[in-house]
Formats: structure tokens, C-alpha cells, sequence
């Protein structure tokens, strides 16, 4: 086995000398530094380069990577770790590498230097989620690079496209070549293991499930014309009022058995009744982590994007929106046909993504490890289920019947707004949390 280099646990963690940066760190920041921008709608940077780098990382390792191309530039890489137990199930250990687009005028820094600043490794991906592809990695060096084998054998992905739909990644990779997850029942990925403030105390969530994800395009259709007319029948005015209609819908709380769990849970820490305050309440009370845990209690429907139009004085025939719909898991067809009826027969409502949502009980052998290991490196802290309002290549994964869930754990400063580096400007994530993460998933592995 190779030396996984420098020691793990570099006294400086937190400077800015590459040498004595712990190794998730620096992977992190080289990830950061492969500019793997994901626009949607097949435009992309392409996750080649940052597979090649994975790649060889784990070539280091004595592992041998399987190189999978969905299209060109669209690269998905996979190993597999001997376990110590051959006698237990696989385990899946998955992130992407694709990121989603950010605009460096908005930014403090450069989205793709990796820069190190104020104690914090900052760039499009630190968050979402190539600080997890780190610790994944540099956990790896720290089991093998001393000898040792995780507990159970694993399959480590490294997806492409994740932030469209994983057409391009984990679903083309789950229906051309399942045989690579031959024996694993059970997954971790983002996005979940990560604390939280509940009043003054921190507490973890732990990803038991997801909404499902209906992408949408509405298409509204009229009459061309110079810009000068009387037309009622404008196609820029017909999407207008669809997209205020769905962008205005209030959708109703309902709570599924993981929010159940974690409202209930939430109360008791705060010390109130949740029947008086009811549950949207309970979750706002929780600050920023109800900027994630908000959207887990209702279908959402947000508009993201508009097109219409090529010059000012010319009356378009044709406008279009995509509209991101996010369902509890098993509402997707009520939600679709509520969706229709609110638009109307003259807007056209075609489905351009569509996947399942998932939900996961929170308990069982994989769980109580979880949550023993975080427990263990952060004593006294409570773990909390939680149904994650996004969704992630765990939804791949269940169409072969392995569970996932969200474990990418990181002990967070109580002012950091965590939710919102999530497809944010000045994503940034803390250095010592990294160093957490890494030492909190490589003893899940060696016990698991």
C-alpha cells in the first residue's frame, strides 16, 4: 500500500501552507480547482479531468477505477475496497463532481482558486460537495495507507451529473452497468451528518429520505407579431400568469413519519408544544437550518428559469419556464395533474426530468453506527432524522434496492448559514470541519 503522505493530522489545519493542510483539505481544494460547472439541459463542463484526478488517487491506493462515459466529457469513476469481512454486505460510498454554475462578479473570491481564507476552504463545490468526494478519499489513505481494510467491502463512486438528474452519472451508470454494485445493499452520500443549532445547543441531521424531483417545462404559444399591435393573444403574457400561479401556490403541510420524527424531536429540545405551535413554527425556531428543513414539510414549486423572445419589437410566438417541483415522496402525479389545472389547457406542461422520492426509517444497524460514531465525536449531541428537500444519486442507487442515506458529517460553527451555501454565492466550508468529517467517516468505515 502507499503512504498516504503527510501526516493526517497536521497541527496547522488551518493555515494556508499547502504542506500542512490535512490531506481533505487539499483534495478539496484541487477538486475546487477543476472547474466541473454542470448547466443543465446536457451543457456542461464535463466531469472528465476531475474523474482522472479521483482515478488516480485511488491508482495510488492499489485500487483499480472503472472508467465510466456516459457521453463525451461525462465521466463517472468507480473502485471497489476489499472489506475485512467478506461475510457482510457491500457498502456504497458515492459523491458527484459536478457542480452547479457561479458567476465570479458575485463572488468575495474566485469560485475555482480553492482559496483558503479565514480559516475556511472557499469555491463552488466546498459544500455541494467535493469536500465529501475529500473525505472519501483522504479516508481511504488514512484505512489503506496503515494497513488496515474498512470493515465491509465498499463500492466508492465518484458520479457525473448529479446536478441535472444524474442522466449523464448514477442513473446511466445503475442502467448500462449494475454489476459494479454487485452485493451492496446500503449507501452514503450527501446530504446529511451535518450540525445544527437548536436553541443554544448543536445538534446533527441525519439524511433519512427525499422528496421526489419533477422538473418541468411550461410552453406557452400565441401569434407573432410587430410589437406596435393590439394582441390579446401574447405568449409572454400567457406564461406570465402561469408562472405567478405556480410561483404563488401555497402548498399544504403534511408531515410523512420523518418529519413526524424530527418536529417531535425539535420540540422536545426546544421545550415547546408542538400541537400549540405547530410544526412549520417548531422549524423556524431552529434558525438557519430551517432554510433546508422548511421545504421537507410541503410540496414546492419554484420557477427558474425563463425564455421568450429575440427582439424588442417583435411579439414572440413561443415562451417557455422551467419550473422546479420538489413532492413528499409518492405525491408526483396529484402534484402533476394540480399543476395542470392551475396553468390552464393553453399552457403546455412537459415533464423534462422526473424521479422518485425516497424514505428510509430511522433505525437499524447502518443508523445506529451513524449515529454512535458522531455521538462518539461529539459527545452528548442529539441526531436527528431528516427528509431532505433536494435530491441526490441515492435515488440511482434504489432502483437496484440499496437504501441510502445522507452522511457527509461536519461539525459546523453555530453563526455559519449552512443551508445556504448550497447552490450559493461564497460557498465555503470550515477547515476543522473537514478535518471532522474525514476522522468521523473513517471510523464509520473501520466499524461498519
Amino acid at each position: 500500500m502507499t503512504s498516504p503522505g503527510p501526516s493526517l493530522d497536521s497541527a496547522d489545519s488551518a493555515g494556508t501552507d499547502p504542506e500542512k493542510l490535512d490531506a481533505t483539505a487539499r483534495i478539496a481544494r484541487d477538486l475546487i480547482r477543476i472547474d466541473t460547472t454542470n448547466y443543465g439541459e446536457g451543457r456542461s463542463n464535463g466531469e472528465t479531468e476531475a474523474a482522472q484526478y479521483v482515478g488516480a488517487l485511488l491508482e495510488e491506493l492499489s485500487l483499480t477505477p472503472q472508467y465510466f462515459d456516459a457521453a463525451p466529457g461525462r465521466t463517472s469513476v468507480i473502485a471497489r475496497v476489499p472489506g475485512a469481512n467478506p461475510d457482510k454486505p457491500a457498502l456504497v460510498v458515492h459523491g458527484h463532481l459536478d457542480v452547479v454554475p457561479a458567476d465570479p462578479a458575485n463572488w468575495t473570491v474566485d469560485p475555482f482558486a480553492g482559496e483558503i481564507r479565514d480559516g475556511m476552504l472557499w469555491g463552488r463545490g466546498a459544500v455541494d460537495m467535493k469536500d465529501m468526494d475529500a473525505m472519501m478519499i483522504a479516508s481511504l489513505q488514512e484505512i489503506l495507507g496503515s494497513g488496515r481494510l474498512p470493515e465491509r467491502e465498499l463500492v466508492v463512486a465518484f458520479f457525473a451529473d448529479e446536478e441535472a438528474g444524474g442522466i449523464h452519472g448514477a442513473h446511466w451508470v445503475v442502467d448500462n452497468h449494475p454489476e459494479v454494485f454487485a452485493g451492496a445493499t446500503e449507501a452514503i452520500s450527501e446530504v446529511g451528518g451535518y450540525s445544527v443549532m437548536v436553541g443554544d445547543s448543536r445538534a446533527y441531521l441525519l439524511q433519512t429520505g427525499e422528496k421526489a424531483l419533477v422538473w418541468v417545462r411550461l410552453v406557452a404559444k400565441g401569434t407573432a407579431a410587430h410589437g406596435s399591435r393590439v394582441m390579446h393573444d401574447n405568449a409572454i403574457t400567457k406564461l406570465a400568469e402561469a408562472v405567478a400561479k405556480i410561483g404563488r401556490q401555497s402548498w399544504p403541510v403534511r408531515l410523512t413519519d420523518t418529519t413526524e420524527q424530527l418536529v417531535a424531536e425539535l420540540a422536545r429540545l426546544l421545550g415547546v408544544d408542538p400541537q400549540r405551535l405547530g410544526p412549520e413554527e417548531v422549524v423556524l425556531a431552529t434558525g438557519t437550518a430551517s432554510g433546508f428543513i422548511q421545504g421537507t414539510l410541503r410540496t414546492t414549486t419554484n420557477p427558474t428559469v425563463l425564455h421568450a423572445g429575440y427582439k424588442h419589437n417583435v411579439i414572440p410566438d413561443r415562451a417557455e419556464a422551467l419550473i422546479d417541483i420538489r413532492t413528499l415522496p409518492g405525491e408526483e402525479d396529484a402534484v402533476l395533474a394540480q399543476v395542470r389545472e392551475l396553468v390552464g389547457n393553453e399552457i403546455e406542461v412537459q415533464v423534462v426530468v422526473r424521479d422518485v422520492g425516497l424514505e428510509n426509517p430511522f433505525s437499524g444497524e447502518l443508523v445506529e453506527k451513524m449515529v454512535a460514531t458522531l455521538q462518539a465525536h461529539d459527545p452528548g449531541a442529539p441526531v436527528l432524522p431528516y427528509l431532505l428537500g433536494g435530491g441526490t444519486d441515492n435515488k440511482s442507487l434504489s432502483q437496484l434496492g440499496i437504501a441510502g442515506y445522507g452522511f457527509a458529517p461536519l461539525k459546523l460553527p453555530a453563526d455559519l448559514d449552512f443551508p445556504a451555501m448550497f447552490h450559493g454565492v461564497d460557498e465555503r466550508v470550515p477547515l476543522d470541519a473537514l478535518v471532522f468529517g474525514r476522522k468521523v467517516l473513517t471510523d464509520l468505515l473501520l466499524t461498519y
